[in-house]
């Protein structure tokens, strides 16, 4: 049995997130690492909250990004978990876009269809 206030103790490490600001020029910042996420080309960092205990973040443009250094404790669970979210997008997609025909109007063909093509000159 896992003690949950043990769990919720536990250090998930930091993460720098350096980058281009308008204002500031150069901007390093390391927060926690859940504190960074990326999502839809932005770096998005939780940067404060306000007087009711809402999370204020800051979407930074992908393009704006030099970098972003993470700390983690096994960097092939990094990567099983950003697997997981590429497959979840894709299952998303996948169900909002048909893929392989089924239900669309054209009708679905396994052999190939010939087309007489007669050589220029």
């Amino acid at each position: 049995m896992v003690d949950e206030d043990l769990e919720l103790e536990r250090d998930l490490g930091d993460a720098t997130i350096v980058y281009e600001d308008p204002h500031e020029g150069t901007v390093e910042r390391t927060v926690p690492n859940e504190h960074v996420a990326y999502f839809q080309d932005h770096w998005i960092i939780k940067t404060d909250e306000d007087d009711q205990g809402n999370d204020i973040v800051r979407r930074i443009p992908s393009r704006r990004v030099h970098y972003v250094e993470r700390s983690v404790e096994e960097f092939e669970e990094e990567i099983k978990t950003l697997f997981d979210r590429v497959e979840s997008v894709a299952t998303r997609l996948q169900t909002k876009i048909p893929i392989g025909g089924g239900g669309g109007r054209e009708e679905r063909r396994d052999d190939p269809y010939e087309i007489d093509v007669d050589a220029g000159e």
